[in-house]
């Protein structure tokens, strides 16, 4: 009877908890139909959030049924992409939302554009559908409230232009100019097949290329089409036959040009339109997708100053092209000029010298570290980059073996001899040899024990004077500077070479790639270290290094601070004070004054009569090992100027490539005594 009761007893429970469970799954049913499953707000908000992340699908789903009969879906996202794309919307935010009834919302809009920011009040219905959500009854003036179906959202921009690039004289090394753009009428073509093949082969572009140009959508009988912009004297040169083709015709427009060309190339460096990559890098700044951005060189370094801002302009037009209203609007600002210390006469000088060579030059005020030339050839032309290279120039200027768009002075090479005035300098201010010490007869091959194995120094002359300082500079003596490096000791020789700046950023505009006196900062053996005295084992320098610590030898043993940005008021700046002693850097002046005066130094063919020219030569071997016989060999000859006057005051570093069958560094001194001819 018991157990009866109690299944009786559990059957009852069953049946209030399954009874509970009914009525609670009604109280349920009914609260859903009878709220709302979403707020208004949230829609709104949630469509402004997809605005901003280019989720125009997403934002079609939100709209209701009735907006949806109206608008397909196609016109919609067309629509919407268009106009938010193309006035570039960025950071839409929605504020001050006021629910006025009637699901009807109120708010404030405010975006960044491409014409600046934009603010608006405006209004949103909703419909609340079966499915007991909200969604957003569309129309165009949910996009600008005096936007209708019919109207259409245009932008107009402008762009600012560029400043100038001036050397210290004012003359104009980068601004805008006139480039010819060469194009077709259609409707003018006589022979189009004919015209189209003379135009290709004139121009250089292939007949495929100026067929589809032809044939765009947008192209009417009395639409100009540009094929190529040529720089004027490309155009002068071809002028002639290019009138000759039915429907040619050439046109004037304004743009970047750099009027020497290769003289300066590598120097300004060059513009061009800017990259995803870049506009994400730069966002903050205020580039559009048409904005240009200076690559390499000059342009590079000094685009903050040098770009100008653009104009746009944003505005709403009707079905017949009348302005209806405009939405947001920006002046264009011109960027500024930047004056730089370069003479373009001195650098052209120095460029018609070294043009036909694999090679470089940096030339310096070693009084007051303003940079006056600065050349790395072969080049390229900066103009070509604004005019445009066709698929044939473009691959040839990049599968050049001789690799012109290689800036040779912001890189690191091996100094061969050019190199022993260093050591010397460094010898003599640690006082770890004078002047006047005479290290003996070596011979031409030599090495300090038996311990160095195969190992030898050679040097290319034998003298019969002394082996002191003034005689291995002028006769540039391996063998002695390898000893001088042994005496100064490898901790020593580290220490003074970090002083004068191996291993460290050089303090300039442009980015220069740091000298090396070793890979590991170590002479890791004595034959390494007794290499290093005369400008081999693993020394590397860079050339506007180079002439920092040249400059100690004008400046009582200071490395001037280089620059490159015009200064009115000059107030040199040293970048390592006291790099040398006072009395040894006059020391190695005086002696590299010899170089070039004694009729057996190696700078001799640099001699100027009535000019002071001090010199080192230097022929650097670069071999896989000491027997490789087919190495390369690196000529160097560094030069400056010994005056009192302050006007006069030059030095150059110079250094061409692959001299080894070409008399090595000899091959240089005609050609920078040249750049000091006025």
């Amino acid at each position: 009877m018991k157990e009866k009761k109690k299944e009786k007893k559990n059957e009852k429970k069953f049946f209030v908890v399954i009874l509970l469970v009914i009525i609670g799954f009604i109280i349920f049913a009914y609260y859903m139909s009878t709220h709302d499953l979403n707020k208004p707000e949230d829609v709104l908000k949630q469509y402004v959030a997809y605005i901003n992340e280019a989720k125009y699908e997403d934002m079609y789903e939100l709209l209701s049924d009735k907006s949806k009969e109206i608008t397909s879906k196609e016109t919609f996202l067309t629509r919407n992409q268009n106009i938010y794309e193309g006035i570039e919307v960025k950071n839409v935010k929605v504020k001050t939302i006021v629910n006025e009834g009637n699901n009807i919302l109120s708010y404030q809009m405010d975006m960044d554009t491409i014409a600046g920011p934009v603010s608006f009040e405006n209004k949103m219905t909703f419909e609340r559908q079966d499915d007991k959500k909200y969604y957003i009854n569309w129309d165009s003036t949910l996009i600008f409230p005096d936007l209708t179906s019919e109207d259409k959202v245009r932008v107009e921009s402008s762009e600012g232009e560029r400043g100038r690039i001036l050397d210290r004289n004012g003359i104009a090394l980068a601004e805008q100019g006139v480039i010819k753009s060469i194009g077709f009428v259609p409707g003018k073509i006589q022979d189009r097949e004919s015209a189209i093949e003379n135009a290709s082969n004139l121009l250089g572009v292939s007949k495929e290329f100026i067929e589809g140009e032809l044939s765009a959508s947008y192209v009417q009988d009395d639409t100009f089409v540009p094929i190529k912009t040529l720089s004027k004297s490309d155009e002068e040169k071809i002028e002639d036959d290019l009138l000759k083709i039915s429907g040619i015709m050439i046109s004037d427009i304004e743009d970047r040009v750099y009027p020497y060309g290769e003289a300066t190339s590598h120097l300004l460096g060059y513009i061009r339109g800017i990259t995803e990559e870049e506009l994400e890098e730069f966002s903050d700044k205020g580039y559009t997708t048409n904005s240009v951005i200076g690559k390499v060189g000059m342009e590079r370094i000094f685009e903050d100053t040098l770009r100008g801002e653009n104009g746009s302009t944003i505005y709403i037009v009707d079905s017949n092209e009348n302005v209806k209203k405009v939405i947001a609007e920006t002046e264009q600002k011109k960027g500024k000029d930047v004056k730089l210390t370069i003479d373009i006469e001195l650098q052209k000088k120095i460029y018609e010298q070294l043009k036909d060579d694999n090679g470089l030059s940096v030339a310096m005020n070693p009084k007051t570290g303003e940079v006056l030339a600065m050349v790395s050839t072969p080049t390229y032309d900066s103009n070509d980059f604004i005019i445009g290279f066709s698929n044939e120039e473009w691959d040839s200027l990049n599968n050049n073996e001789n690799n012109p768009m290689f800036c040779r002075y912001e890189s690191t090479w091996v100094p061969g001899s050019s190199f022993k005035p260093i050591t010397g300098a460094i010898g003599l201010t640690t006082d770890s040899m004078k002047a006047d010490d005479d290290y003996g007869a070596s011979g031409l091959k030599w090495q300090n024990s038996d311990g160095w194995g195969d190992f030898w120094i050679t040097t290319l002359t034998e003298y019969s004077g002394p082996a002191n300082l003034k005689n291995a500079l002028i006769y540039s003596d391996n063998i002695y500077f390898a000893k001088t490096a042994l005496k100064i000791g490898d901790t020593t020789f580290a220490e003074r070479l970090s002083k004068i700046g191996f291993n460290k950023e050089i303090p300039f505009e442009e980015g220069m790639t740091a000298s090396q006196f070793s890979s590991d900062n170590t002479f890791r053996s004595e034959a390494q270290l007794a290499n290093t005295g005369y400008g081999q084992g693993e020394v590397l320098v860079n050339p506007l290094h180079m002439a920092s610590i040249y400059s100690a030898f004008v400046n009582d043993g200071s490395m001037i601070k280089p620059y490159i940005q015009y200064k009115n008021d000059i107030n040199p700046e040293y970048w390592i004070q006291d790099a040398f002693s006072k009395e040894s850097a006059n020391t190695i002046r005086d002696d590299l004054i010899q170089v070039v005066e004694d009729s057996n130094g190696t700078g001799h063919e640099a001699y100027i009569d009535g000019m002071t020219i001090a010199g080192k030569t230097g022929t650097a071997e670069i071999k896989a090992s000491q027997d490789d016989e087919d190495g390369i060999e690196l000529g160097w000859f560094n030069a400056f100027r010994v005056t009192d006057n302050e006007n006069e005051q030059l030095l150059i570093i110079n250094m061409i490539e692959d001299v080894e069958d070409r008399g090595g560094s000899h091959y240089l001194l005609p050609k920078v005594k040249n750049m000091f001819l006025d």
